[in-house]
């Protein structure tokens, strides 16, 4: 990944007013298949945390702070032009108790106070440096916390990948990464317990136009290897006409392509002490191991 390319990409101005919806249809339909996932979790959160929740699914977000009505949560948004987005979305209006009562905090970064729950829903494929944001959410999580994530699989756009490959063009997008290694990078981090499973979405379309406006809410291409520099309208012909060829002709003639989505939850487990001939634990670890020990 271009990891230049994922910055600017996360900086972009959101285009209201050219048509682009604030949150991309996909993301918002693995949001709600990942809150459902919420009802085998017992734990429940009274202090939870939205990652980038105009990326992420305004309307998943709006579904997870309604099943904790009770809890306090806290939105993390890290680019300016998405604030205002976020909290015309999801701010509870002044007329009803609970803003006033369990308001709603907006923030660039993560909550002073460790959090319950982490949510953070189609981000990690299009991050710049996944592993630290990994890290990020490991640090605001509080002992036995949990983040609960989505994003796309090694499998999405294989379609696409193989027109590109047959017509010796580079690559549509940056390969994206297995399920199994997300797990290993979450124990590396710190976390304990990961679960992780994933599903195939088949998606339609009745043309190539409307497919490609798609892809453009999704994200961009971030391979390094992608093209550098713009093409041309008999470029654009020529494609238009390659994806023709993912045209399935017992659906009439509608464009079909899969989507791999994974899903994991992780804990953050009581800290451990390292036992090494001179040895720094941090005073907030210590103060959790202090208070799990048994009173006799």
């Amino acid at each position: 990944m271009d990891s230049t390319a994922a910055l600017r990409w996360a900086s972009r101005c959101l285009k209201l007013s050219e048509g682009l919806s604030a949150s991309p249809w996909l993301h918002e339909e693995v949001g709600q298949r990942m809150q459902a996932r919420l009802d085998f979790i017992k734990l429940q959160p009274a202090h939870w945390a939205a990652w980038e929740p105009v990326r992420s699914g305004l309307n998943a977000v709006r579904l997870v702070a309604a099943r904790y009505a009770k809890a306090r949560w806290h939105a993390v948004v890290t680019q300016p032009q998405e604030l205002l987005v976020a909290q015309a979305a999801l701010q509870t209006p002044w007329w009803r108790w609970s803003r006033w009562l369990r308001p709603v905090v907006f923030a660039a970064t993560a909550p002073a106070a460790p959090v319950h729950m982490i949510w953070a829903n189609m981000l990690l494929h299009q991050s710049a440096d996944p592993q630290a944001l990994i890290a990020q959410w490991h640090r605001a999580l509080a002992v036995d916390g949990f983040v609960m994530f989505s994003c796309l699989g090694p499998d999405t756009l294989r379609e696409l990948r193989a027109v590109f490959a047959a017509q010796a063009w580079s690559p549509p997008a940056h390969e994206f990464t297995d399920m199994h290694d997300w797990g290993d990078m979450l124990v590396e981090a710190g976390f304990a317990e990961p679960v992780m499973d994933m599903e195939r979405m088949t998606l339609s379309y009745a043309s190539a136009e409307r497919l490609l406006a798609e892809l453009r809410e999704l994200g961009r291409n971030f391979h390094v290897q992608r093209f550098a520099g713009l093409r041309g309208r008999r470029w654009h012909a020529q494609l238009l006409a390659a994806l023709q060829s993912l045209a399935r002709p017992d659906e009439e003639g509608r464009l079909v392509i899969t989507f791999e989505v994974v899903y994991g939850h992780a804990l953050k487990p009581q800290p451990r002490a390292k036992l090494q001939a001179v040895s720094q634990i941090d005073l907030q670890d210590m103060r959790a191991m202090l208070r799990k020990q048994p009173r006799i």
